[in-house]
């Protein structure tokens, strides 16, 4: 299914430094930096698009979310997606067995469908918000400007610590159990510590364990089945695209 001999893996949740040094210290990992603001082609597009996976959607594949295409008028919102689809270009390049990439295309799509959970932002002023990035990232994906991640880790935040809904969690753990992995870090910034070594080698073994399963499916299925996913339910009672 993929071209590629590595298995890249987007990092999402609490990336520390610490997470990030302790797994590039592994021989078998290649970490990824995020790319810097502003590090992007002359017409705002990522300088190298890399197509990862044949089953990437484009022409003559029907489109089922007519909802999330982009309005037709001059570009207004961040295209959240760009540094997410460098990383995702860079990443594709590298030869290690694991390729860790702290940053993800979803990233934007994920921070709008969060913030529609959340009551303070307003619900309808949020909602249009997380069509707006969907139709942006969308409409890339489409160009093929990008490629989803063969796993998502989600690194999970310190014990105690409140969360709210999570995009990874949630639908898109819904829409392929076995692409989303959890890791739990108890000293991520302490890698020489003995908490930080245990972390280190609980996070190269859920690398190593992360089980074959099926492709994604078209990103407009994904974005679809995120808009009618029920934040307060469990991944798994949730309809998914199949």
């Amino acid at each position: 299914m993929r071209r590629e001999s590595s298995t890249v893996v987007a990092l999402v949740g609490c990336v520390s430094a610490g997470v990030l040094a302790a797994l590039a210290e592994s021989p078998n990992v290649a970490v990824v930096a995020a790319p810097a603001a502003g590090q992007t082609g002359e017409t705002g597009q990522p300088r190298q698009s890399g197509t990862r996976n044949p089953r990437q959607s484009g022409a003559g594949q029907p489109d089922r979310s007519t909802a999330l295409a982009p309005p037709s008028g001059p570009q207004s919102a961040p295209e959240g997606w760009e540094p997410g689809a460098l990383a995702m270009s860079d990443a594709a390049r590298r030869r290690a067995t694991y390729v860790a990439v702290p940053a993800d295309p979803l990233a934007g799509v994920a921070v709008a469908w969060r913030a529609m959970w959340d009551v303070a932002a307003g619900g309808s002023a949020a909602a249009a918000g997380f069509e707006e990035s969907a139709a942006y990232t969308l409409a890339a994906w489409r160009k093929k400007r990008f490629e989803l991640p063969d796993y998502y880790l989600v690194i999970a935040p310190p014990e105690g610590t409140a969360t709210g809904p999570d995009l990874y969690l949630g639908p898109i753990r819904a829409a392929r159990p076995h692409r989303v992995a959890v890791a739990a870090t108890a000293s991520p910034d302490d890698a020489a510590s003995a908490s930080g070594l245990a972390s280190t080698i609980s996070l190269l073994d859920t690398l190593r364990s992360l089980p074959h399963g099926p492709w994604w499916p078209p990103l407009d299925e994904l974005l679809d089945g995120a808009r009618h996913f029920y934040a307060g339910g469990l991944a798994e009672t949730q309809q998914a695209p199949v």
